[in-house]
């Protein structure tokens, strides 16, 4: 993208304007008290609101799951409200692979001015969990408004997004809006059952030429709220930790159970992940996690000392790691590799030596690092040749975090700063994975933020009842129609 500079090298090169970023970034605790007193809510529905509502709807409650729903279906719905906005067949597809008839994807182009600017590229998934009517209080293929939030599969991952960005390109038309650069979307299906089958993985692979662009927006970050539903911070997402399940393999010839072995596959096999639970990978920051716990000290009193021990200098204060490590488990995983086991199996009789023990092993790997490594670590680490080790599924790419540059941050910070004055914004490293993990190995520097503030609960996502604040879809709507306008004018 234009004049992308990462933080650390613009100090150099603009100090007044790299300051202000990291400033912006790094706002205090007492600028987040702030904040319920200055913000204001809002007591009625916008007449726009009430037709994106109806958009929302509609995506919501068209099932996605990849055991009886349709992408495809999803797709061509939300195709249509572009073409009946007025943008022409040609900037719409939906893209049908031909093995995968339900995993359809859609795809969209707002034609920029400038052919020599990137385009930019708004991402989002339209799959969904599967999500069973008896397990949910109310019915989770029917968006429900109830006390102030909507409820229904999907209501937040990640057709939230995903309508809005369909929003946001009939909002353009609508306005006769003319990018600079080329706005790009793309609504794939397979997000959440990547290691059968990804749309984005796919296009990258068929249909290129439909993601290409100087960097793109996607979940992955979104604002932090308090039990009290007080804003914390809004985060924004660079780089994430790959995911990988590993299958620990252990035979023995077993017999009666009145004859023991030394060697007992089940006691060796618990032995070694002991061992593995027991072991902690390198301590590792990036500028993201760098910067994520620089920022949050000042919210962070009973940790405050450690915070700033940890990123005091270009080396980790290992003690300091160590205790906020065991302070909280997120903080843990945001500083090192982790894998640990999840699942185990062995043994055929009560009577009988196990003849053989399997185990799963997930492992959530740090950018740079690769899964053969990891995979070399695990057998160091377990210390018993006889354990087989296989990768389960399609290895994901890895790659490195891309930089949070003064381009992207900015308008970021200026549009969050006029609708929620306080807030810090904070970047942050995903401990799980999204679409990004693909679109980031192949060049595309890969952003996630949404704006959409969510309950400290997780809202339900992939399990039971999911929901997403009213206030906080519409604000979201918002706040990433205000930012993409000004990305798409941004230049050299």
């Amino acid at each position: 993208m234009a004049r992308a500079r990462p933080i650390t090298a613009a100090v150099g090169q603009d100090r007044h304007r790299a300051v202000a970023v990291i400033l912006l970034v790094g706002l205090t605790a007492l600028a987040v008290a702030m904040t319920a007193g200055q913000a204001r809510a809002q007591t009625s529905v916008r007449p726009d609101q009430t037709a994106f509502r109806d958009l929302y709807r509609e995506l919501v409650e068209t099932n996605t799951t990849a055991s009886e729903g349709s992408c495809t279906l999803a797709a061509q719905r939300m195709a249509a409200r572009l073409t009946a906005a007025g943008y022409p067949a040609g900037d719409v597809e939906v893209i049908v692979p031909g093995d995968q008839p339900r995993y359809g994807s859609l795809v969209a182009t707002l034609p920029g001015t400038d052919p020599a600017a990137a385009p930019m590229l708004l991402m989002a998934h339209i799959d969904v969990v599967e999500a069973r009517r008896e397990d949910w209080t109310r019915d989770p293929f029917t968006l429900i408004e109830e006390d102030g939030y909507f409820y229904a599969r999907g209501a937040s991952d990640d057709k939230a997004q995903a309508s809005v960005w369909v929003d946001t390109l009939v909002r353009l038309k609508q306005e006769g809006f003319q990018p600079r650069r080329a706005i790009k979307l793309a609504l794939a299906c397979g997000e959440e059952t990547s290691d059968d089958w990804n749309g984005i993985s796919w296009m990258l692979e068929h249909r290129p030429e439909t993601l290409q662009a100087g960097f793109a927006l996607n979940e992955g970050a979104g604002g932090q709220l308090d039990e009290a539903g007080r804003r914390l911070a809004l985060n924004v997402q660079a780089g994430e930790k790959v995911y990988q399940d590993f299958t620990l393999v252990l035979t023995n010839p077993g017999g009666h159970s009145s004859r023991p072995r030394q060697d007992n596959a089940i006691a060796a096999m618990g032995a070694a992940l002991g061992r593995l639970g027991d072991h902690d990978f390198a301590l590792e920051l990036n500028p993201v996690t760098r910067a994520y716990f620089a920022a949050i000290a000042a919210s962070a009193p009973d940790h405050a000392a450690d915070l700033r021990a940890l990123t005091a200098t270009d080396t980790p204060d290992t003690a300091a790691a160590a205790r906020l490590s065991a302070a909280n488990p997120i903080w843990n995983a945001s500083m090192r590799t982790t894998c640990i086991p999840t699942l185990i199996d062995g043994g055929h009789a009560p009577n009988a030596q196990p003849q053989r023990v399997t185990a799963n092993v997930n492992c959530r790997i740090l950018p740079g690092h690769t899964i053969a490594e990891t995979q070399a670590e695990i057998a160091r680490v377990l210390d018993n040749a006889a354990i087989g080790i296989t990768t389960v599924g399609e290895p994901s790419p890895t790659g490195t975090a891309p930089p949070l540059t003064a381009d992207i941050l900015e308008p970021i910070t200026q549009v969050a700063a006029r609708m929620w004055p306080g807030v810090p914004v904070i970047p942050t490293m995903s401990t799980g994975a999204t679409d990004g993990r693909f679109t980031n190995a192949a060049g595309i520097p890969t952003y996630g933020v949404t704006g959409m503030f969510t309950d400290p609960d997780g809202n339900g996502v992939h399990g039971l009842n999911e929901r997403l604040r009213v206030r906080s879809l519409y604000e979201g709507r918002d706040f990433l129609f205000a930012i993409v306008k000004l990305y798409a004018m941004q230049g050299d």
